[in-house]
């Protein structure tokens, strides 16, 4: 395994930033599981805040990170691979707002086994990428992190699955055409958001692969 701080230094605010990103990220995903556990259950739905503050304190952390690099001379990774990761990462959460927005719009019309398979594999890619952010502080172990990514693309191609599992069904179900518009739409941010934890690991895999 190649070090990145042995060769680089042992400047630890980069790390520190980036998984502190990744998390918000997975915050954000277990606030979403929580709202849907409260309509499975008929409780008082939350408000937005949980999500909004997920997603301020994620813009926070890539704000600090974009004024880190202008202060510093030598990084950990390069400028261009820690900025292309920070972007990639906020947009987990800022996605995963609109699918609660979305849903507290009208949750009168959801269920909460509309979206159960789909949050789950959600779920499992948030944590992935989580992993393959805090491995690396650690080094770069190229074939643990294309264990990692691969695992990651294979939840996305399981949702893809799904996706048209479900769509099948909404298209050949007993659903008047508001509930379709609304399925489909909430359906399509839960798709965009796997797809957004594949595009991060897909950039930690290219960093991991340059120092290997």
């Amino acid at each position: 395994m190649f070090s990145i701080r042995k060769f680089l230094g042992h400047d630890e605010k980069f790390f520190d930033l980036l998984e502190a990103s990744a998390q918000q990220a997975d915050s954000s995903v277990h606030h979403l599981v929580a709202l849907l556990a409260k309509l499975e259950h008929h409780d008082s739905l939350q408000s937005m805040e949980e999500f909004v503050d997920s997603r301020r304190k994620d813009k926070q952390i890539t704000q600090e990170l974009t004024e880190q690099l202008c202060k510093t001379f030598v990084t950990p990774l390069e400028r261009e691979d820690i900025q292309a990761l920070a972007a990639a990462l906020y947009k987990i959460p800022k996605t995963v707002e609109k699918i609660g927005e979305r849903i507290l719009i009208c949750p009168g019309d959801l269920r909460a086994e509309h979206f159960e398979k789909h949050v789950q594999l959600l779920d499992k890619a948030a944590e992935e990428v989580l992993s393959m952010v805090k491995e690396l502080r650690k080094g770069t172990d190229a074939a643990r992190t294309r264990e990692q990514n691969a695992r990651l693309q294979t939840i996305e191609g399981d949702a893809d699955e799904l996706e048209l599992d479900l769509l099948r069904d909404l298209y050949q179900g007993d659903y008047d055409a508001k509930q379709i518009i609304f399925l489909r739409d909430i359906y399509s941010l839960l798709e965009k958001v796997i797809d957004r934890c594949r595009d991060a690991g897909n950039i930690i895999l290219q960093i991991v692969l340059k120092y290997a």
